[in-house]
């Protein structure tokens, strides 16, 4: 089965949770007492997490991600179980902190107001919407679902498309199997003094196939495909919430807008995709909502997070890792061949890039001519690698030993050298391949052509 694309803005959502039991001497407000911090992706990363761990067999999801606290938080929240193919953020990354007591939710504060940068889609999200056999636009008004190049690639799928729109995003792209806003967003929408005729007059003035207003605890109102007849769609008894006086709907829309696109996938048509998501988003719910899928909140990991996931992934599904490492200033295609054949050596492949003091020490006060950061989002671009991490020691040694790969890729220029690394490698098992190199090519010899011109 082809994946389930889930492309739209990704939030860091944070529950800081805790007991409020006097008041606050300088003002009438509550004391909480903190007990603990919870996270969880919020926004298209929910709904990507919960496709993936309820539903979709392959899960991608295209997002503009932060490369900040927050964003690497989410990041590796979502390395976990979702493929992210990230795109540029402008700004930071958005994060949405509840304060609760007693399971009561007291204020919400959001700080960050970064937004999809206006810049070229990269060629892998491009890949990875050809590719999908359903998709789920998830918009929360940051850019990504705005973007020209999203708009027109999905204008040339011939796939299912559900929109889950918001009222500071654009309107679905014509042609959209299903849209799915709230009763308020509908009416916010249309003007309408009713849901049902909002669920019509958006169908119509969307160019959608259907559109699905989900209305709380009572399901959803259903307009289309196939006439202005609109269909009330409840919620099962069995899914009812039942002695739950304050329940959480927080990620309910997320998790109607999921289940819908997964349904769609695989092969439901539109009355039982929205009656299959209104059944799930009534279980959602009752099981605890958005919570339910909370870990707690501990120190960000730092950049190098999502790469140690990776290989503990690997590791405990009983796969091979493979590393390389370097420089890389100046992709060239010796780089993309070491890469494309360390890649085809096992089951995914960590690239240990030197940091900018470290490229100093090696190459000269000349160097690097990339920054880490820029050469670190290049290589995430490659669909021959899997993560990148990147170390500031003068050789890779210490972050092997942490790594802990199955094979350790050089080019076949380190023939007959005796690497300071291959004594940690072969420690745990490892294995050490040198691989052909391009000839001709190389980023000293490169920087010395253009400076001779």
């Amino acid at each position: 089965m082809k994946p389930l694309v889930v492309i739209g803005d990704a939030l860091l959502d944070v529950d800081i949770e805790g007991r409020a039991e006097r008041l606050c001497p300088e003002a009438p407000v509550p004391v909480v007492d903190v007990s603990g911090e919870w996270l969880r992706p919020g926004g298209a990363g929910l709904a990507a997490a919960l496709l993936a761990t309820r539903t979709a067999p392959e899960v991608v999801l295209v997002t503009a991600l932060g490369d900040d606290d927050a964003g690497r938080r989410l990041a590796a929240l979502l390395g976990q179980d979702v493929q992210v193919v990230r795109l540029p953020l402008d700004g930071a990354t958005v994060r949405k902190t509840r304060v609760r007591a007693q399971g009561q939710s007291l204020v919400r504060v959001d700080t960050g107001g970064g937004r999809a940068a206006e810049a070229p889609l990269p060629q892998r999200a491009v890949r990875a919407l050809r590719s999908a056999g359903a998709v789920l636009v998830s918009d929360y008004g940051r850019g990504v679902a705005a973007h020209p190049e999203v708009r027109a690639a999905l204008a040339e799928l011939n796939v299912p498309v559900v929109w889950d729109p918001h009222p500071r995003g654009p309107a679905p792209a014509p042609g959209a199997t299903l849209v799915t806003p709230n009763d308020k967003e509908a009416l916010g929408f249309t003007h309408c003094a009713d849901p049902a005729e909002a669920a019509t007059t958006l169908r119509r003035e969307w160019s959608c196939e259907a559109a699905a207003v989900t209305v709380g605890a009572r399901g959803a109102l259903l307009s289309g495909p196939g006439g202005d007849d609109v269909v009330r769609v409840p919620v099962p008894a069995k899914a009812a919430v039942t002695g739950r006086s304050r329940p959480d709907t927080c990620g309910a829309g997320d998790r109607f807008a999921s289940a819908a696109a997964a349904a769609l996938l695989e092969g439901a048509d539109v009355p039982a995709a929205v009656s299959s998501a209104v059944d799930a988003a009534a279980r959602f719910v009752a099981a605890g909502g958005a919570a339910a899928l909370s870990v707690d909140g501990v120190p960000s990991a730092g950049p190098a997070a999502s790469a140690f996931d990776l290989a503990e992934r690997v590791r405990r599904q009983g796969g091979r890792l493979v590393a390389t490492g370097g420089c890389f200033d100046l992709l060239h295609p010796g780089h993309i061949s070491l890469l494309r054949q360390a890649r085809a050596l096992g089951d995914a492949l960590v690239v240990c890039v030197n940091s900018d003091d470290s490229v100093r020490r090696l190459k000269g006060p000349g160097r690097p001519i990339v920054s880490a950061g820029d050469r670190v989002r290049l290589l995430e671009e490659l669909e021959s690698v899997d993560a990148v991490v990147v170390f500031d020691e003068p050789s890779p040694a210490p972050l092997l030993g942490r790594l802990r790969p199955d094979v350790w890729v050089k080019g076949g220029d380190y023939a007959g050298a005796e690497l300071p690394e291959a004594s940690v490698v072969r420690a745990h098992g490892g294995e050490i391949v040198l691989v052909p190199t391009v000839e001709g090519y190389s980023t000293t010899r490169l920087v010395q052509e253009a400076m001779s011109r």
